[in-house]
């Protein structure tokens, strides 16, 4: 198992693609069809595409805050893939790639970001949780989602994401205090970006890596290249077969960096040098799996140019819709909690909406 060979405890880190394309190990390169690579490699793209489209409209003054992607493509979009349509996934706020990849309908990502509810509905058939903004509160919420699994008889799986930042909060040790004792199928999957809004990881833990947090609850840990795609699917793929078989559950620490600010709220010039980031951009994850890609045949400069092309237009074309119908309608403030409106909600509901026909805004 590539969980044993690859001790946190002894400096090691899962890597398949070095930052040139280089496959370091054939015998760990896994087996996925060349049309799956081909579209993990536009999903990516697409997620980049939409990131950076999104960052424009928000600094347009079109978008509310939003929190960037870039650099973090190969952990998500691994991660996603390695996961069966029946697993669950609960999210932070920074999923963008996973979002994609599990198939939830850009539309609907812009409207969360717009600050409408209904960005918050997926499909039916998608088994993602809602943004949950209190920090590492998700990872409970994962957990919970597999303890059910199992008390169902059903051998689903659960992935919950989170940042660096998020190993330091109470929750994140709750929820892996419970995984490990009931052994609950879950992947618990820290980007590590080295960086908690402006706090660094060496202020976030005294531990050499968030990975080996896990043995303290009493199941593994796995650090790996986050930003080598290969490398995320292979850990998580082996993660979520373990689950599966009853083998509770994992740790991975995605080794990877965030290009961008942490929101747009935030300016990342005051706490890191430039020279750092332009080191990180060497290690682009999307620019290893080009090189991988075209050295296979699979991928060429005149298929990024094209796809790139087609993506920035359906980007627009997705955001024009939310602008055109995506304003919050009032109603749903209070009638999208539940199922039924509890009594506090209804006589929350009557005032608030008294309140604002007096004024003439309703």
């Amino acid at each position: 198992m590539l969980v044993d060979q690859y001790s946190p405890f002894e400096g090691k880190m899962l890597q398949i693609l070095d930052k040139d394309g280089n496959v370091l190990d054939e015998s760990l390169v896994p087996q996925i069809p060349d049309e799956d690579l081909v579209k993990l490699m536009k999903t990516m793209l697409y997620t980049r595409t939409a990131d950076r489209k999104a960052l424009m409209y928000q600094r347009q003054g079109r978008m509310l805050t939003y929190a960037p992607n870039e650099g973090q493509e190969a952990c998500q979009v691994g991660s996603a893939y390695a996961l069966a349509k029946k697993d669950w996934m609960a999210p932070a706020f920074r999923e963008l790639g996973a979002w994609l990849q599990r198939g939830v309908d850009l539309k609907t990502i812009f409207l969360y970001w717009y600050g409408n509810e209904m960005g918050s509905k997926v499909a039916d058939d998608i088994r993602i949780l809602p943004v949950s903004i209190p920090i590492s509160s998700q990872c409970l919420h994962a957990v919970g989602l597999a303890m059910a699994a199992r008390k169902r008889g059903l051998d689903e799986v659960s992935i919950a994401y989170f940042g660096d930042g998020g190993t330091s909060e109470g929750d994140f040790h709750e929820a892996l205090n419970l995984a490990g004792v009931y052994k609950a199928a879950t992947v618990f999957f820290c980007q590590n970006n080295q960086w908690s809004i402006s706090v660094p990881k060496h202020f976030q833990t005294a531990s050499e890596t968030f990975a080996q947090k896990a043995y303290a609850y009493g199941f593994k840990g796995i650090k790996v290249d986050g930003n080598d795609i290969l490398a995320v699917y292979v850990a998580t793929k082996e993660a979520v077969e373990r689950g599966r078989k009853g083998e509770g559950p994992t740790l991975i620490e995605g080794y990877t960096y965030r290009l961008g600010p942490h929101t747009t709220s935030d300016d990342p010039t005051r706490y890191r040098e430039e020279q750092e980031v332009d080191e990180w951009r060497e290690k682009d994850p999307i620019k290893r799996f080009r090189i991988y890609l075209e050295r296979r045949g699979l991928w060429s400069d005149e298929m990024e140019k094209q796809f790139v092309q087609e993506a920035d237009e359906e980007v627009e074309r997705a955001f024009k819709e939310v602008e055109q119908s995506g304003n919050t309608q009032f109603d749903d403030i209070f009638k999208y909690q539940y199922e039924k409106m509890t009594p506090l909600l209804e006589e929350q509901y009557a005032e608030y909406k008294a309140f604002f026909q007096e004024r003439g805004m309703l």
